[in-house]
């Protein structure tokens, strides 16, 4: 009667009662558990699992309101027939859901209605004969794989078997909730119990003193498990502090700050370009550096909580490509005072640290831990830190070029002065962008000898990077000896940014093909080929009109 109880009170409050946007349980946020081979909060495991499975961190309730993936993910152990019957499994590729022959209007679908679905079953096994054939999976495949982990993640999260919250006596892997037995199953059931409080206090929010007493009952319990746990597994354990950094992390967004400070610094440096009043160029300094800042705190964070650079996925190469463009554009500020490098980079930042934020399923921003050929620290920071420092440099020029054409398309001719500016900084871009890409390409042959026994294998990563590299090395050839002008910098600057996309993007995400397997993902082709599309157009565009414009002059 007591569990019964309980559940009607979960589903009671999270579907129909009037809830306070503060979570539920913070203490729970901080529980250490074992999941992807590495040891973190339960916030971090929580918002995962609910990315996966509902396709964003926090859950929308049909009333509209929002909640912590702390408090949805726990409910899951608790009241797991409520949610079967609720639609939380995301299926976001319309092929999928109609070769399961569901209701294309929409994206979410209850486990149960999946579960009872025959189309399910038939689906998954064509994954498995494509997977026997070892065949790359295409973009509906890859979909029936997210949706059999979805499936999977869910139960083994409503069984009890997902969240492994204490270290066994023998072996690595850590204990599941469904395993506890004795003491520690009791100490878990204090935590489940203080959390059901937690909830019903919520519920009658107008009593502030019986809401601040369930959150210490809740915080208390699961101190009380995790001192235990330590006391017993002293050298097993999770590191409290790294811990605590995490859930800290998750809850900062010291990249999504970051963004919101350039993005400031990008308004005042434009209004510095058409204003004499020194004070907007200096604000827009400031706010750079207040970017930079958290920008570097939060790369800061990440390395003390994995140990190690964070530039092994796609998502820290985004992130630490708008951070090198943003530090390659102050020092050519600095030096030459154009306002218009340190704008481009501005919006380059902004461009990459959205995407991350925007995008989790192409640019996963989970913290797992390390391939073995990646686990080494001296390789993995001068080979990968440089060669994605060039793909900064080379954005960056990019971006002037896109800016340089504006001005080209409006009145070359009034524009002249930040035009010959745009052009010597894509230069000095290019020229920092093709040394760290020739030295991060080296290196990397090094460290193929030194991890695979070989010096040069023609791997489709090494073939795109060596094209990208003598594609800028014959644009700055070119414009040393006079066959490439201002114009044509300015569009190569654009071109030429095509063949880094396939060397940083197109290797992993479209042949995913090579030994550089650990890089491999899915998801955003079609828009990434629409920018590189869209901007080949776009010079396409100026230069006609440009030609066209000259002509009628002479």
């Amino acid at each position: 009667m007591r569990s019964l109880i309980s559940a009607i009170t979960i589903f009671f409050v999270l579907f129909c009662g009037s809830w306070v946007q503060a979570s539920v349980g913070e203490a729970l946020k901080s529980l250490p558990v074992q999941d992807g081979g590495r040891l973190k909060p339960f916030d971090t495991f929580a918002r995962e699992s609910l990315e996966l499975v509902f396709g964003k961190q926090k859950y929308k309730t049909p009333d509209g309101e929002k909640h912590d993936a702390s408090e949805i993910v726990f409910t899951w152990m608790l009241v797991p027939e409520e949610w079967e019957k609720n639609p939380i499994v995301h299926i976001r590729h319309s092929g999928l859901r109609e070769a399961l022959q569901l209701e294309n209007k929409r994206l979410h679908y209850s486990p149960q209605e999946l579960m009872r679905n025959e189309r399910v079953g038939l689906v998954i096994q064509e994954l498995r004969t494509k997977q026997e054939t070892r065949e790359k999976l295409n973009p509906y495949f890859q979909a029936i794989q997210t949706l059999e982990n979805q499936i999977t993640m869910f139960h083994a999260v409503r069984l009890g078997k997902a969240m492994r919250v204490l270290p066994a006596k023998d072996g690595q892997n850590w204990l599941p909730v469904d395993e506890l037995d004795g003491v520690w199953k009791e100490r878990f059931g204090r935590i489940t119990k203080a959390f059901v409080g937690a909830i019903s206090a919520r519920q009658h929010s107008e009593n502030s003193e019986a809401v601040v007493a369930a959150e210490k009952e809740l915080s208390d319990r699961v101190q009380e498990f995790m001192q235990a746990a330590a006391d017993e597994f002293p050298d097993k354990y999770a590191d409290s502090s790294l811990i605590h950094a995490e859930t800290h992390y998750n809850h900062f967004h010291p990249f999504r700050w970051a963004w919101v400070a350039y993005l400031m610094g990008v308004i005042f440096m434009a209004f510095a370009m058409v204003s004499p009043k020194r004070r907007y160029y200096f604000a827009g300094w400031g706010f750079f550096v207040l970017g930079l800042l958290l920008h570097t705190y939060g790369f800061g964070l990440r390395s003390y909580i994995i140990g190690r650079p964070p530039v092994t996925n796609m998502y820290e190469s985004v992130t630490w490509v708008a951070y090198g463009a943003v530090v390659f554009a102050m020092i050519l500020e600095a030096i030459y005072r154009f306002r218009i490098v340190l704008l481009s980079s501005g919006v380059v930042a902004i461009l990459c640290l959205i995407l991350s934020d925007m995008a989790p399923a192409v640019l996963d921003g989970s913290m797992d831990p390390l391939e073995p050929v990646l686990r080494d620290n001296f390789w993995l920071t001068t080979h990968v830190l440089i060669i994605t420092l060039s793909y900064a440099a080379f954005f960056l020029a990019f971006l002037l070029g896109d800016l340089l054409l504006v001005y080209y398309y409006i009145d070359e001719s009034r524009f002249k002065d930040r035009i010959k500016q745009g052009v010597l900084a894509i230069y000095r871009s290019m020229q920092i962008g093709v040394v760290l890409l020739a030295a991060g390409t080296i290196l990397g042959g090094i460290w193929a000898d030194y991890s695979w026994g070989r010096f040069w294998g023609w791997d489709p990563k090494e073939t795109w990077a060596l094209i990208a590299l003598l594609g800028y090395l014959a644009i700055l050839h070119g414009r040393l000896i006079g066959w490439v002008r201002d114009f044509g910098l300015a569009v190569w600057s654009i071109v030429t940014f095509a063949l880094v996309i396939m060397a940083w993007y197109g290797v992993n995400f479209v042949l995913g093909a090579g030994l550089h397997t650990y890089g491999f993902g899915a998801g955003g082709v079609e828009y990434v080929a629409a920018f590189v599309v869209a901007h080949i157009l776009f010079v396409i565009f100026v230069s006609v009109t440009r030609n066209s414009r000259l002509k009628s002059k002479s």
